[in-house]
């Protein structure tokens, strides 16, 4: 037997072997990490509606254009079934694949990185021995140059990726501690309400204070009283992040929908209550334009005398707000804004969706819906977006900030459309590619230089 034979049977060995240690993992630490990876929403961006859990292929809208999500199960031709341990902690903490790719941020390995050692092993064991095998492929993310290129991305966690792992603050409590790890870590939370500079990098010096998600907008979650959450109660935060709703005050939509439905309802109450803690005690960094709570806007309209008798205009377009919401609003929303009765369809009035300056989330309920779980409470909105000119949601959009909500708060055709196409393009791409060209000019110059140079 030649030493090739012999390396080849060594190798051959050391795979049945690891396939039986996954086989054999503890089922404790199997369901360990099923908990861990449900706090970290993995499905929801590795699954797609009609896809099996975990294998990929989500087209998630960046800024950048389209990134796919990648196929996590352990499959050995699509997955990460041939991932060591360590492989799949680089893949998860610093973005990079197995294959030495990096992997785009659109993946919160900037969070997750903070993941603790042994959270990682039972994440692994989790992804190895109890999920379903999919040899599914995703579609390849082809972003435009020169972010095509991933090797960017080295330079970029250079300059924003922070390695370090969790580290508890003796100061605190062990309930805040635990839900700083839970909010910092694997829920998060900052990837959708930090603001981020032109470099897509989250603003650490305002995190949770707000930020733009292209289309939807993750709003201030720091305890100022009027722009965050501050006149919250942690009871109120709890029921918010099990449920998704609080009367009186918000319901969950878009990328916070599925938050609340694919991983914080699954959480225990005693983490969620350590989330509401951890929140609540944070520093405040409200906008000192912002007068009031956003649940605090707005009463009862009464609009009927308006449309009672008027004509509809020839061009549906120009219909006039209370037209609009008769048509479209009332038979839900009831004749004065005040909800169905048993408040599933809830009141528009003290409702954080009309109550922001930002009405990037109100154009997108309307455009959108609000689709919830199967298996959650028909709290739902049906889209408009098939029904309703970009002109009609802006008269309907400033009608009702201004009847039932904030005032300030402005809609535009120009950003009805905006949305409507998936949000505005990155600067960072122009940026890009204007600087790559001066490099280049820059670079020609030297070499024509040089080239004089040598024949004087």
């Amino acid at each position: 037997m030649n030493a090739a034979m012999i390396t080849k049977g060594l190798a051959a060995l050391m795979l049945t072997l690891a396939g039986t240690v996954a086989q054999a993992a503890d089922p404790a630490q199997i369901e360990r990490g099923r908990y861990l990876s449900t706090a970290a929403d993995c499905v929801a961006c590795h699954t797609t509606h009609d896809g099996k859990p975990f294998a990929g292929g989500l087209p998630l809208a960046t800024p950048l254009g389209t990134i796919f999500s990648s196929n996590i199960t352990p499959s050995k031709t699509s997955g990460i079934g041939d991932y060591t341990e360590e492989q799949f902690a680089r893949a998860v903490r610093e973005g990079i694949r197995a294959d030495g790719a990096n992997l785009y941020p659109a993946m919160p390995y900037t969070s997750y990185a903070k993941i603790t050692d042994d959270d990682i092993a039972a994440m692994y064991a989790y992804f190895m021995s109890g999920v379903e095998a999919d040899d599914h492929k995703a579609p390849e993310t082809q972003l435009p140059f020169p972010f095509n290129i991933r090797l960017s991305m080295a330079a970029w966690n250079l300059i924003f990726l922070d390695k370090g792992q969790f580290v508890p603050d003796t100061s605190k409590s062990d309930e805040v501690n635990r839900g700083a790890y839970l909010g910092e870590a694997l829920a998060h939370c900052g990837t959708c309400h930090t603001p981020r500079n032109f470099l897509m990098s989250e603003v650490s010096s305002r995190a949770l204070s707000g930020g733009s998600l292209g289309t939807w907008y993750a709003p201030d979650i720091t305890p100022d009283v009027n722009s965050g959450i501050g006149s919250w109660s942690t009871e109120e935060l709890v029921s918010y992040l099990k449920t998704g709703h609080v009367e009186g005050k918000a319901q969950a939509a878009g990328p916070m929908a599925e938050a609340v439905d694919h991983s914080l309802r699954h959480l225990s109450d005693d983490d969620l209550k350590a989330l509401a803690v951890w929140l609540k005690q944070l520093p405040s960094d409200g906008d000192k334009a912002d007068s009031q709570p956003a649940h605090g806007w707005g009463k009862p309209v009464n609009y009927l005398s308006e449309v009672r008798g008027a004509p509809l205009p020839a061009d549906h377009s120009q219909m006039t707000g209370p037209q609009l919401y008769d048509a479209y609003c009332s038979s839900c929303h009831q004749a004065d804004g005040s909800g169905s009765a048993d408040k599933v369809l809830p009141s528009l009035y003290h409702n954080t969706a009309l109550g922001h300056r930002n009405t990037d989330n109100l154009v997108m309920a309307i455009l959108k819906g609000v689709e919830r779980a199967p298996d959650q409470p028909n709290i739902q909105m049906p889209a408009f977006e098939h029904l309703l000119s970009d002109q009609q949601i802006a008269t309907l959009g400033n009608y009702l900030q201004t009847q039932l909500g904030n005032p300030e708060g402005e809609v535009t055709v120009a950003r009805v459309a905006e949305l409507r196409a998936g949000g505005a393009p990155s600067p960072l791409l122009k940026l890009a590619r204007y600087g790559l060209i001066a490099g280049g000019i820059v670079l020609i110059a030297l070499a024509f230089w040089l080239l004089r140079r040598r024949s004087t």
